[in-house]
């Protein structure tokens, strides 16, 4: 629409199903490509996306004809199915239901990308666990701990 103009930095989370360490360091980047691409088809601009064995960053802008539940509904679907049809795993992949989800301002966007961009460095001293619980509670959000993830049991 004319003379409508935006900027929605959107920080979001999501994880392997029951945490399994399953996105291996050899082909991680791979997907994390893919998933940005699906970001930005659908008009979303990607600013980064990593991660860890168990979990993805991902930092994009929004944009505002899609809405945040439709973006990752098409992100995790798209990219699992990849992973499905990649041959990278022995077994079936999928995401975690859910996701966080988190809005900066364009004075963040440095600390944030930075952030995602040294995810190995910061695990080292935090479980991703831990960070999600610090970010929720750093943003105020209300959750019941038993439904945080899905445990392996």
């Amino acid at each position: 629409m004319a003379n409508t103009y935006h900027q929605i930095y959107l920080q979001t989370i999501f994880a392997v199903k029951y945490r399994k360490a399953t996105l291996l360091k050899d082909w991680r980047k791979d997907v994390f490509a893919t998933i940005g691409q699906l970001i930005n088809d659908t008009g979303c601009k990607t600013l980064i996306i990593n991660g860890m064995e168990d979990h993805v960053h991902c930092f994009f802008a929004l944009k505002p004809s899609i809405s945040l539940s439709d973006l990752m509904r098409i992100v995790k679907a798209k990219s699992s199915k990849k992973i499905n049809e990649s041959g990278y795993l022995q077994h079936r992949f999928e995401w975690q239901k859910g996701y966080g989800s988190f809005s900066y301002s364009h004075s963040h966007m440095n600390s944030v990308y930075h952030y995602i961009k040294n995810q190995e460095k910061h695990h080292k001293h935090m479980t991703f666990r831990e960070e999600y619980v610090k970010l929720l509670d750093k943003f105020g959000v209300t959750y019941d701990e038993r439904f945080i993830f899905h445990e392996l049991i």
